[in-house]
């Protein structure tokens, strides 16, 4: 941990060295001054553990006194300073774990009904509002991109943003597959079904951050689908979007206007597509993480949400809780918490290394 400290603190001054020569280069100084502002704090940090060590080696040195007054004051001073010491590893490798840069973006969620038919429908519709009442309790917005419901009050599928800083960092662990287990409404002989809900999380990125070029993208318009009569769009205003080279389609219908659902069907696509590039990187780094918390792939069955007994289990953390109406009406904390925290010790324990 010393020697990452070290090159912190001469990257801080190099940094500092820089921003005295950049002139009127102004672009470069706002990158730097950046930079400056982001590594302050942990140099700040480092540079007292390290005042910190040289006063514990000085210390250790007054032991070996013939003075047994000194002695035992210096006896003293060392609880106090190895204490402080500990305290400050402990802060330090904190700070060292590598944030993802992604935590305080929007996101952008998608459920769509798995196996299990109506069911699973109605629990599709049953987790989208469990994660707007979440965003709602976190003063977050939530507007819908796409919907596609069954008609009896179920989803074939949603997609939609919230939008609030910090929002990926608390949810991007609700990525994976979600069983319901519970009896149906139109089942006569009390038999339990349990059906299955895919769930995405994904970043909402900027323009810059990924091209699509116009070669790589095919557009259709459409008529929405309608209630009928009145409602039903007299103009093309729904946009299908196909992405060529990996056949992704995306479509929107829910805005007024096909420029608006092209908008919106883009923002959806760059968000797959970032993700999918995240993904290959983090794989050619072999920086792909399958810890308890698993990798967020659909593929993975993370929770089960279990009616009979009134109970979620959380299936990456052995988790469990009593409180299925709570849970269902966005009080999912404890989980994501959890999450968080065993993601951070893994993190942690590969700064230690």
């Amino acid at each position: 941990m010393l020697e990452k400290l070290t090159g912190i603190i001469d990257r801080f001054q190099e940094i500092e060295t820089q921003l005295t020569t950049v002139g009127d280069d102004y672009t470069t100084a706002i990158e730097l001054s950046k930079e400056r502002a982001e590594l302050e704090p942990l140099v700040n940090k480092a540079r007292t553990y390290q005042d910190t060590l040289e006063k514990i080696e000085e210390t250790e040195g007054l032991l070996a006194l013939d003075d047994e007054e000194m002695r035992a004051m210096a006896e003293m001073e060392l609880t106090t300073l190895r204490d402080t010491r500990d305290q400050l590893e402990n802060e330090l490798k904190s700070m060292l774990v590598p944030k993802d840069p992604r935590d305080q973006r929007n996101v952008i969620m998608e459920i769509r009904a798995g196996t299990g038919g109506d069911e699973a429908g109605l629990f599709a519709a049953d987790l989208f509002r469990m994660y707007s009442r979440y965003a709602e309790r976190q003063g977050w917005q939530t507007e819908i991109l796409s919907m596609h419901d069954t008609g009896i009050g179920g989803l074939k599928e949603v997609s939609f943003i919230i939008k609030g800083r910090g929002a990926f960092s608390r949810l991007k662990f609700e990525s994976g597959v979600h069983r319901v287990q519970r009896v149906p409404e139109t089942e006569s002989q009390g038999r339990i079904h349990t059906s299955t809900i895919t769930v995405a999380v994904l970043a909402e990125v900027d323009d810059v951050e990924i091209d699509i070029p116009d070669s790589d993208i095919s557009i259709d318009v459409y008529k929405s689908a309608g209630a009928g009569g009145q409602s039903v769009q007299k103009n093309s205003t729904a946009v299908r979007i196909t992405h060529i080279p990996s056949g992704m389609v995306v479509a929107c219908q829910d805005e007024r206007s096909q420029l608006q659902n092209k908008m919106r069907a883009m923002s959806i696509l760059r968000a797959r597509l970032f993700e999918i590039e995240e993904r290959k990187k983090q794989a050619e780094e072999a920086a792909t993480r399958r810890s308890q918390v698993g990798s967020g792939e659909r593929s993975e069955k993370i929770r089960t949400y279990n009616f009979p007994q009134s109970r979620v289990t959380d299936h990456r953390v052995n988790l469990s809780s009593y409180n299925l109406n709570g849970v269902l009406d966005g009080d999912i904390d404890e989980f994501i918490n959890e999450l968080t925290l065993v993601d951070e010790a893994e993190k942690l324990s590969l700064v230690e290394e």
